[in-house]
């Protein structure tokens, strides 16, 4: 395998993979396929799969029977090396992915669906590039067919896939079309979009760095999965040669509106990207979309309460804040207004109850899930339209790391986790990782004026003038009562 290369964003270009039937493999593979149930169309992606060009003692098939009733069994025409496992705890597909891959042998985990029917070359063409490098994850193609009536015999003889399905009348996949539009993902801002569970692979260590799929996501698992992969720091490279079928049309096909909606809930809980699906005003996410950091070391109480009120008052509210301190070297005992740790203790008493503050020793590496993170001085408190216009500066070019250069020498940065994510694949303990940032997906420094604006002076008052009073009209008596008066006074005796 060669070194890894510091490829920059999601343009996997300057690594190049054999070409199918011209190559040596030298990594097992570890084809995981839950299941439950289906057990013809199971019968017939096995039969795929002893007819693949990858070699067969490169390759084990692990069927992860998920509670079917009745139970899963494994038919004549199989690979070589497949093992039938049957689920103990828990249920679901993100829990039989995970028995699956703890009890895989591979050096790259395949996952494939059980009604999907494979070409012939879809596990070489997947791992031919995990030869290359490391920290990609290969997903391959597919699309959807009626399930005609073909037996394991006819696929596993089949040479190609148009031999058995009608793939003029198959129903694309919508991520071909994206995949399409973004250069084979290589021009994509979130390319996890479309790695999307029925067919991908990767490294067997990043799948457990990531804490394989998440079992409490019912809904939109593989999705969940691609996002965690993405924030790790991976590359995603389709390839348009490892071709298959999906035996029956899609879910949303038959209720795309509550397909739709049933997905909401876990994505907009843990994927904090998806901002169309966080309008709520006032709620609160499982996974923040920013992560604010502050070191309170040797800091006042009074001084962390400004900077703690500022980031939870900004324009952006979906935040979390962690204050890092030797939290852990205080004691428990009693102690006195003239204890040396009086403004720590202070501090943890104060913010230790709140759910939107985290008190930790030492920051982590990466802030993963969250996609970003902001590192600044504790005595310069964020202005309400900080965090908000250095995330839309940064997501005009997918930058890596914005740096703001402060007057006094200092600087506040903001981080994207995918790209400190990626630093740390690329390199070892001591490393400086914003030199692989620099590279991989590029480092920006900007003047404080826009991030911390000056406070606008208020426009001076002007009372207006009162208008002038109108002038009071003079009472005139009408000329028949001035006559009559004048009349009476004469008529008067002296």
């Amino acid at each position: 395998m060669n070194a890894r290369p510091a490829l920059r964003q999601n343009d996997y270009s300057p690594v190049a993979a054999p070409r199918l039937g011209a190559w040596s493999p030298a990594l097992s593979v570890s084809v995981v396929i839950p299941a439950h149930g289906g057990q013809d169309k199971l019968d017939l992606t096995l039969a795929a799969l002893a007819a693949q060009t990858y070699p067969a003692h490169l390759m084990e098939v692990l069927v992860v029977d998920d509670g079917s009733r009745p139970p899963i069994r494994l038919p004549e025409i199989r690979p070589a090396g497949t093992r039938l496992i049957r689920v103990e705890d828990g249920w679901g597909i993100s829990n039989a992915v995970n028995t699956g891959a703890k009890a895989a042998d591979g050096e790259i985990i395949q996952r494939l669906d059980s009604d999907m029917v494979a070409c012939r070359e879809h596990i070489e063409a997947l791992a031919r590039w995990h030869h290359v490098t490391d920290y990609l994850v290969t997903i391959g193609m597919k699309k959807f067919v009626e399930p005609p009536h073909v037996t394991p015999e006819q696929v596993f003889r089949a040479g190609h896939l148009g031999e058995l399905f009608d793939l003029d009348t198959a129903v694309p996949s919508s991520t071909e079309a994206t995949i399409a539009k973004t250069d084979g993902l290589r021009k994509s801002r979130n390319p996890y979009h479309v790695c999307t569970g029925p067919t991908f692979a990767l490294p067997r260590e990043v799948f457990h760095a990531v804490g394989g799929l998440d079992p409490s996501v019912i809904r939109g698992e593989d999705t969940e999965f691609s996002y965690r992969l993405a924030m790790h720091g991976v590359v995603f490279v389709p390839d348009m040669e490892a071709q298959a079928v999906h035996l029956g049309l899609p879910s949303q096909h038959r209720d795309r509106e509550r397909a739709v909606r049933a997905v909401e809930p876990y994505l907009a809980h843990r994927i904090p990207l998806r901002r169309d699906l966080r309008k709520d005003r006032g709620r609160r996410w499982l996974v923040p979309y920013v992560e604010i950091v502050l070191d309170v070391t040797d800091t006042s109480e009074s001084v962390v309460r400004q900077a703690v009120a500022a980031a939870l008052d900004g324009k952006l509210q979906d935040v979390v804040v962690t204050l890092v301190g030797p939290w852990s070297r205080l004691s428990p005992e009693r102690f006195g207004l003239s204890d040396p740790c009086f403004e720590l203790r202070l501090m943890r008493d104060l913010f230790g109850n709140d759910e939107r503050i985290r008190l930790i020793d030492e920051a982590a590496p990466t802030p993963a899930p969250t996609p970003f993170r902001y590192r600044g001085p504790v005595d310069v408190p964020l202005h309400r339209a900080t965090l908000e216009r250095m995330i839309e500066s940064v997501q005009k070019d997918l930058t890596g790391v914005l740096i703001v250069d402060l007057p006094d020498g200092r600087t506040a940065r903001l981080e994207r986790t995918s790209a400190l994510g990626r630093a740390c694949l690329l390199t070892s303990p001591g490393d400086d990782l914003d030199e692989v940032v620099a590279a991989t997906h590029g480092i920006r420094h900007e003047p404080p004026d826009r991030f911390w604006p000056a406070p606008t002076q208020p426009e001076p008052v002007t009372i207006p003038a009162p208008p002038p009073a109108a002038p009071v009209p003079l009472a005139v008596e009408p000329a028949e009562t001035s006559l009559l008066r004048r009349l009476k006074s004469a008529l008067r005796p002296n």
